[in-house]
Order: C-alpha cells, then sequence, then structure tokens
C-alpha cells in the first residue's frame, strides 16, 4: 500500500496541484496539519477544498495554526484522523492535531497530556491488530533525533509521545511541524517521518507498506521535492 505524505501546507494551493502525479499513483493520502498559513485561518478552508479533490481516500489532523474548531470542517469531509480509529486494507490510522505550547501565540497550541489522550481511543476500543498495522499522524512530532529538531542540538518533540511509541511500537509515524526536522528516523522499529513543510519548501514524503507472511513492514520511506 502506498500512502502520499504531506503536512504544512500553510495556505498554498498551488503546491497541492504540482502533486497531481503522486495523488493518482497512491492508494491513499497522510496529512499532517497545518493548512492555513500562520496567522490567516481564513486561509484554511481554501486549502481543505483543493485537497478534498485530490483523492478519495484521505486521513488528516489539525496543525498549530489551525482553528480548533475547524476539525468540524474535516469531519464534514470525511477526512478527520483525530481520535478516530480508521482502517484501511488491514492498516489501522489514528491522529492527534495540534501542536504543544510554545509562543502562545498560535490557536492550536495543547497541553502535552491532552496531545497524547487523542490516542486513548487505542485503548478504548478492540484493536485489530497488535500495532504492527498501525500508523499515527500527529502534527506534534515526538521527542526524538531529527524528526523534531529545529536547529542543532535544539529540540521540540513530545517525550510522552516517544514514551507511547516505545509502548505500542506502531508501523509507522507521520507527522509535522517543525520545518527544519524534515528526516526519516528509526524510533525502535517503528519509522518515523516528517516530511517538511510542503507549502514552504515544496517537500513531501512516500511511504509504502506491505504485508508479507502475516507480517506487516515498511516497504519504502522517502523525502521529496517538488
Amino acid at each position: 500500500m502506498k500512502f502520499l505524505v504531506i503536512t504544512d501546507i500553510h495556505g498554498n494551493v498551488e503546491s497541492l496541484d504540482k502533486l497531481d502525479d503522486e495523488f493518482k499513483n497512491c492508494d491513499a493520502v497522510l496529512f499532517a496539519g497545518d493548512f492555513c498559513e500562520c496567522f490567516k485561518t481564513e486561509t484554511s478552508k481554501p486549502v481543505l477544498d483543493a485537497l478534498v479533490k485530490k483523492h478519495d481516500e484521505i486521513y488528516a489532523v489539525l496543525g498549530n495554526c489551525d482553528e480548533p474548531e475547524f476539525i468540524e470542517e474535516l469531519e464534514d469531509a470525511g477526512i478527520n484522523a483525530e481520535r478516530v480509529l480508521n482502517y484501511t486494507d488491514g492498516i489501522a490510522i489514528v491522529g492527534s492535531g495540534g501542536g504543544s505550547k510554545f509562543t502562545g501565540k498560535t490557536p492550536n497550541e495543547r497541553e502535552e497530556d491532552d496531545l497524547i489522550a487523542d490516542f486513548d481511543i487505542l485503548n478504548q476500543e478492540e484493536f485489530q491488530g497488535d500495532y504492527s498495522n498501525l500508523i499515527i499522524i500527529s502534527h506534534n512530532p515526538p521527542k526524538a533525533e531529527k524528526v523534531d529538531s529545529f536547529a542543532p542540538g535544539m529540540h521540540a518533540g513530545s517525550e510522552k509521545f516517544r514514551e507511547l511509541i516505545d509502548e505500542k511500537k506502531p508501523l509507522a509515524v507521520v507527522t509535522g511541524h517543525i520545518h527544519e526536522g524534515a528526516a526519516i528516523e528509526k524510533i525502535g522499529e517503528t519509522t518515523v517521518i516528517n516530511a517538511g513543510s510542503l507549502g514552504e519548501n515544496g517537500s513531501y514524503g512516500i511511504l509504502e507498506v506491505e504485508k508479507t507472511e502475516g507480517k506487516w513492514s515498511v516497504k519504502n520511506c522517502q523525502i521529496k521535492k517538488l
């Protein structure tokens, strides 16, 4: 199964049009948040409207720049992954939106415990699998070496999210938020990808997973540029 991984569009509708071939060649789209240009929340809806026309199967969360109430638009569009357990061809997908408290100026900054609580659904419902078939979408990255790094030696990732990954051992984690942290790395056996900002840097990712002899694995993961 092939996923197109995008994040941090930031109001740049034109960047989506440049991905038409990738949209056509993927099975589903994973979007890790920030529809709107920072401090211009009116740019969220045009991005959403353009995105849903690109593919029939999209799983998305909000970013820290998006208004929390915009989640209703994602629900109406049928693409919301926040606090929702979705299944597609044996792969489970769940998400968390917004960013951790930092500047206090963007509208969707949340306490770390609230961000992690979005994943409580994994414990509240009968999960179809052993988490090795789970893909997590989170705008806010986990504490890591690369995907949460905004400057040399400086990290913005969540310790509690890292602990959840260590505990559940999901197949993959798709994240964003930290544009400088565009990278792919491993946390244990989990592949973590921050595809970087599509809207600002023209950066996006490809994630391919496969099931062999009853076990899911990551076949291919890469970051590309427009």
